[in-house]
Parts: structure tokens; C-alpha cells; sequence
């Protein structure tokens, strides 16, 4: 099975934040940014976009726990976080080089995006207002840019 992530389009994110708050309400009942899966990030004064797990396939998040409390659901590629392990110590969330992975610090254990695994699609990209977030692969996306470039030379 294809790895499936989360992807944004900077050209139509807004910035509402939205996908935050749905994420953190969908998945821990409560509105808060710091509990959400998916993190809005600022390119620059005017661009924003939204950053979830993507799932690595290195996975430097399972290679950093010293606890072994990560690990790749071999069926659904997402990474679950076994919470009796995780000490919430932060070695995953600095070995993540998408700034993904955040401690929920009340229960000491980190979380990340599972893509509402059981959900016919996360309910980040299903409430999006702009729907510039979508569950993408590496290969959709490979050949959105070829498509772009092949457009740009035409």
C-alpha cells in the first residue's frame, strides 16, 4: 500500500486555522491548537500552510525513541504511539524534520496524525473552507509536478 500524508496548497490556504482546531476538537475534545495533528506553519508574512505527518519511510521519529514507542502499522503506513512507552522525552519531535510530532503535556506522551484512521478522510481536509488540504501520495504528487512543469514549457 501507497504511503498516504496530508498535503496543503499554500495558494489556497488562508491561515484560518481551521484544520487545527478540528483536528485537536476531533481527536482530544478539546479546541487547542498545541493538541492538534496537523500544525499551520507561516512560509512568510503572507503564506501559510498546514504540516502533518508524512510518514516517512526512514522514519527517523521510530529510529530516535529510546522506548521504542513508535511504530509503522505495516497495513496503514501511519505511525501510532504506544502511550504506556512514550516518556514524552522529545527525541522524536526533534528527529521529525517536518515539525510534526507534539507533546501533549498533560499526558506526557507525544501525537501525531493518524489521518482519523477508521474515517473515510481526516476531518481536517473534509471541514477545510478553501479545501487546500487533501490526503496525497508521493506519487500524486509527483505528477502534479510534472504537470505543472509540462504546462509552464507549453
Amino acid at each position: 500500500m501507497e504511503r498516504k500524508y496530508i498535503t496543503c496548497n499554500p495558494e489556497l490556504c488562508t491561515g484560518c486555522g481551521i484544520c487545527e482546531m478540528v483536528c485537536s476538537a476531533e481527536k482530544e475534545g478539546v479546541y487547542c491548537s498545541e493538541l492538534s495533528r496537523i500544525h499551520l506553519v507561516y512560509v512568510d508574512e503572507k503564506t501559510a500552510m498546514s504540516i502533518a505527518c508524512r510518514f516517512c519511510e526512514n522514519t527517523p521519529c521510530i529510529s530516535a525513541c529510546p522506548r521504542e514507542a513508535l511504530e509503522m502499522d505495516e497495513v496503514s503506513n501511519v505511525i501510532r504511539v504506544n502511550k504506556m512507552r512514550c516518556s514524552g522525552c522529545g527525541w522524536c519531535i526533534e528527529a521529525c524534520d517536518f515539525g510534526a510530532i507534539v507533546l501533549n503535556r498533560s499526558t506526557k506522551s507525544v501525537v501525531l496524525c493518524d489521518l482519523c484512521e477508521g474515517r473515510s478522510q481526516p476531518k481536517c481536509v473534509e471541514l477545510c473552507p478553501k479545501q487546500a488540504i487533501k490526503v496525497s501520495t508521493l506519487e500524486i504528487e509527483a505528477q502534479s509536478a510534472r504537470d505543472k512543469v509540462a504546462k509552464t514549457l507549453l
